[in-house]
């Protein structure tokens, strides 16, 4: 959990060159932790930056990506759409995943379905 109240599912980071799964995720199956490794790392290759996939405390999931002060390679403009087009492509794959976070962190009785 990070400090601001959110749990951060997963993430790239275009300085690191890295990505990064939370163990507490690590019981996803494999096809679903390769489609998220792949979405985050060519998201930081296309617009820079770093990227995270993070739950909410209400369980809702969010897109978060920022950049290092004084990086211009970052594409501030272009990180927008590309959330957008995410969202819009990988609608089922991130309702899925934040109905598993729900079970996971409520219990399926207190989910209204």
């Amino acid at each position: 959990m990070s400090g601001n109240g959110t749990v951060v599912l997963c993430g790239a980071n275009s300085y690191d060159e890295k990505y990064y799964l939370n163990e507490a995720f690590a019981n996803l199956p494999t096809q679903i932790k390769e489609e998220l490794q792949i979405m985050c790392v060519l998201f930081t290759h296309d617009v820079g930056g770093i990227f995270l996939l993070e739950f909410d405390e209400n369980g809702e999931l969010m897109f978060r990506t920022q950049a290092v002060e004084g990086d211009y390679s970052y594409d501030e403009i272009g990180a927008a759409l590309k959330i957008k087009e995410l969202q819009r492509e990988k609608e089922d794959l991130l309702r899925s995943l934040q109905l598993y976070y729900q079970v996971l962190t409520k219990g399926i009785d207190s989910l209204e379905l």
